[in-house]
């Protein structure tokens, strides 16, 4: 029988850590999943997540997804943008947004992929962008810092992109849907129907422009600030 060399025994005992690993990194994904989805709807269910604000809302739901797109790579990011998506449609669906919950009267499978698609997309493209600055970014930092503003960007970009082509379309197909509504609803269904394309940008600004930033700021600061840290931590655990 042929005597093992060093060589082969350190070869063996590499691939052996290797499958371990492996294991380990699948149980720590599920894990990560599990926790961030709990978060996620914790989040959405109390004041943390969602702040009124006139007919919009503030919210802070994408830091969850920005620590998924970091942590756990395009599909943890669109799993986890997803169940923020899903957070938000109940509240449609249960009438907890004045918003989203008139646009679910008008049309539930509109206001579905309005809550859920633009949540799913940002998440994607936040792992995307993240594992694309990481191949260059030997201390991750840049990566964290441009990530955890990203997804918050994407989000307000994403759903009030989506929102417009939501009213658009309920507006076409019945003229006096924002009779239908009341106060700043209707404003907001007014606005929208009376702009041109070209106008769009102009008309969300001056609507969600205070907003978007403070959402963009705050999520850019915690979401650098937890995703750098919980990076280190799970470097020291494995």
């Amino acid at each position: 029988m042929k005597a093992i060399t060093e060589q082969e025994k350190t070869k063996i005992k590499e691939k052996s850590t290797r499958n371990r690993f492996g294991a380990n990194e699948s149980v720590y994904r599920l894990a990560a999943l599990g926790l961030l989805t709990a978060i996620t709807f914790i989040m959405g269910f109390t004041p943390i997540g969602y702040i009124p604000i006139g007919a919009l809302k503030l919210t802070f739901m994408t830091i969850p997804v920005i620590i998924a797109a970091a942590m756990l790579g395009p599909t943890g990011g669109a799993v986890i943008g997803g169940m923020f998506g899903l957070t938000s449609f109940i509240q449609a669906f249960s009438g907890m947004s004045l918003l989203t919950g008139a646009l679910f009267q008008l049309n539930p499978i509109l206001t579905f992929l309005l809550c859920v698609v633009p949540r799913v997309l940002e998440g994607w493209l936040g792992g995307l962008i993240f594992k694309a600055l990481d191949k260059i970014d030997k201390t991750r930092f840049v990566s964290y810092v441009v990530t955890s503003l990203s997804v918050p960007v994407m989000n307000t970009l994403f759903f009030m992109s989506a929102l417009y082509a939501e009213i658009k379309i309920i507006v076409a197909a019945n003229a006096n849907a924002a009779g239908t509504l009341s106060g700043d609803l209707a404003k907001t269904f007014s606005g929208v129907a009376d702009k041109a394309a070209g106008d769009v940008f102009l008309f969300f600004a001056a609507l969600v422009g205070t907003q978007a930033i403070i959402e963009a700021v705050v999520c850019f600061v915690l979401g650098t600030a937890i995703t750098k840290a919980l990076a280190v931590a799970v470097k020291k655990k494995k």
